[in-house]
């Protein structure tokens, strides 16, 4: 999907072409003619960014900021490249992020840890470093003026340490990476999502999680902007969901802590739990369908919960 969303409030969103359609969107808000791309999916990136910003009007030089959810690699894959096609763009980031911008050797071990060597290779290519100068490290409470629009970065670790969401003080509405969980499109039953938490490694924490949804509800957002897949609107309810499937999440993993396999059963639950949950909604896809959607979530969701199982026995 190459159309730019226009949400009538100065937020647009695109479809990164990252994997599959409707995996990855990128967020573009704009303010006075000045723009911020919120997450960036990998290097492949740039024809759907520069085609966003010819859409509307505008050009690399109107960029003012790279914000990043958090430094995974769906999400910061492409900020090398963004960042050598934007010349004024700083980069945001969580403060323990950054040194990763910097210098990406760590990083990109780290995901070769997860998908091999050849496969990280084949989807985020080489990580392109960016200059410490450009760096905005996002504080908690840190605000970013674009344009005449203040975005306020606080910290919402759960998902990831190195993780921020964005508050539009224009709008209400709330930029939520992973942390608020992800709805993918194709599961929507009559314009109401499905949506769940995501777990994935290796720095899954439910306690930081819940605390982490629960201040963006205090925000009372307008909406939620997920990267995985973009706005959903109203925000509360779909909140108490992701709390609720987290809980179970939790008792899941506490459930295979004697199994051989912990990774293999907590997937096992959580296919049990997606399907389940996918009935109960109404989806009209088959279970095959369901599972293609979402087999490597099932599987880095189990692997994150059996690290912090593993984490959680050895304290």
């Amino acid at each position: 999907m190459n159309t730019l969303i226009d949400y009538k409030n100065g937020i647009y969103a695109f479809d990164a072409g990252y994997v599959r359609p409707l995996l990855a969107a990128i967020h573009l808000i704009e303010s006075d003619g000045r723009v911020a791309f919120v997450d960036t999916a990998n290097f492949e990136v740039m024809p759907q960014a520069l085609a966003a910003l010819a859409a509307r009007g505008l050009g690399p030089e109107a960029v003012d900021y790279v914000i990043l959810t958090h430094i995974h690699l769906d999400h910061a894959g492409g900020a090398g490249v963004m960042m050598q096609a934007f010349p004024n763009a700083k980069l945001v980031v969580h403060p323990r992020g950054a040194r990763h911008m910097i210098e990406p050797t760590k990083l990109m071990a780290g995901v070769e840890g997860v998908y091999g060597r050849e496969r990280a290779l084949r989807m985020y290519g080489k990580l392109i470093p960016i200059s410490a100068e450009r760096i905005i490290e996002a504080h908690d409470n840190t605000v970013v003026k674009l344009g005449s629009r203040e975005l306020l970065c606080i910290d919402s670790p759960g998902h990831a340490r190195h993780h921020i969401a964005i508050v539009d003080r224009q709008t209400g509405g709330i930029f939520t990476g992973d942390t608020f969980g992800i709805s993918y499109r194709e599961l929507d039953v009559d314009g109401r999502p499905l949506i769940f938490p995501s777990s994935t490694p290796i720095q899954f924490d439910p306690d930081e999680m819940r605390a982490s949804i629960e201040r963006m509800l205090a925000f009372n957002p307008e909406a939620v902007y997920l990267t995985h897949f973009s706005r959903l609107a109203p925000p509360a309810e779909l909140g108490r969901k992701v709390l609720r499937l987290l809980d179970q999440y939790v008792a899941i993993a506490l459930a295979a802590g004697e199994d051989e396999d912990k990774t293999a059963s907590i997937r096992d639950g959580l296919t049990r739990l997606l399907l389940t949950e996918a009935h109960a909604h109404g989806c009209r896809l088959s279970d095959e369908e369901i599972l293609e959607i979402w087999h490597l979530d099932l599987e880095l969701n189990a692997q994150g919960l059996a690290f912090w199982l593993d984490a959680q026995e050895a304290d």
